[in-house]
């Protein structure tokens, strides 16, 4: 039986987003702040996943020795570092969250099992490598808050609350929702990244957070004047919304998990189910923290 294990490990770096063969207006263009000199630093946590089958000892890894090999390989190396200067493929493709984990993937695969490498720039910013060459995902964490009314409007009022209970109360209620859209691409062999990331913080804002803020959705939405809006309705819906845009951008929407609150929250995965026809996952209970 395979066994999927998680190992937490963190460091504190700086890097800068700069390349020397352009000029300082278009590195400005390309990477805005983050191309300011001397660089700006993060508290980055990783995440590494290993999978295999449990030994005699009822483990896929000794925990022991797997720290040992992240703190040798990784963040001794990389803790307190300017990332541009410490390891050598920083040199070739700039230190952005989807190519740290892309190379921390190639540090540590010779000695583990890996299935996965999450990495946290900071709480909201964060990327998944799984060593398929330069493919990666990037997952934005952001938040809108907005009221709802679960109700059929052909239903009477006692059907609609057999079905949605409280929910379908006349007056709605509200939540303050969480959203985390992932987007899958290719890492770019210069700037390491995988779609511009203050592109596509933009794309979301315009078509979703904007629009749906402070609203009450069946009634400033004319989408769910016809749809209940239920956490699931509105994870297709924002999926539906951001699909071109972000193709547009050069990437692929991959997922979107909608958070509704701490017992509740549904993912869309983007990428095997298209438009209507997408299934949505309800999840109880979802952490909201990472």
């Amino acid at each position: 039986m395979k066994c999927t294990i998680n190992r937490r490990a963190q460091f504190s770096a700086s890097h800068r987003y700069w390349l020397p063969e352009l000029d300082a207006a278009e590195n400005q263009r390309l990477f805005g702040a983050c191309s300011r000199f001397p660089g700006h630093g993060h508290n980055y946590v990783l995440y590494v996943s290993l999978e295999g089958d449990l030994d005699q000892y009822g483990m896929v890894e000794n925990l022991s020795v797997v720290k040992q090999v992240i703190k040798q390989q990784v963040t001794s190396q990389l803790n307190y570092s300017h990332l541009n200067d410490t390891w050598s493929e920083f040199q070739q493709t700039l230190p952005t969250t989807e190519n740290i984990a892309r190379v921390i993937w190639d540090k540590l695969a010779p000695h583990l099992p890996l299935v996965n490498i999450k990495l946290f720039e900071h709480p909201e910013l964060w990327a998944d490598y799984q060593g398929n060459n330069m493919e990666a995902t990037l997952t934005v964490k952001t938040h809108f808050s907005a009221a709802h009314r679960l109700a059929i409007p052909s239903l009477s009022f006692e059907k609609n609350q057999e079905i949605y209970g409280k929910c379908a109360r006349p007056n709605g209620h509200g939540h303050n929702y969480h959203l985390e859209v992932t987007v899958a691409g290719t890492i770019d062999k210069r700037t390491g990244m995988l779609v511009d990331l203050g592109a596509l913080q933009n794309v979301i804002d315009e078509y979703v957070v904007e629009p749906f803020d402070h609203t009450f959705l069946n009634k400033d939405i004319a989408y769910f004047a016809e749809v209940v809006p239920t956490a699931e309705n509105i994870a297709v819906r924002i999926a539906d919304l951001l699909r071109s845009p972000i193709r547009e951008l050069g990437g692929e929407l991959d997922k979107v998990k909608l958070i509704e609150s701490p017992n509740n929250s549904c993912e869309i995965n983007c990428r095997s189910t298209q438009s209507a026809n997408q299934k949505a996952t309800l999840q109880e209970p979802a952490a909201i923290s990472q």
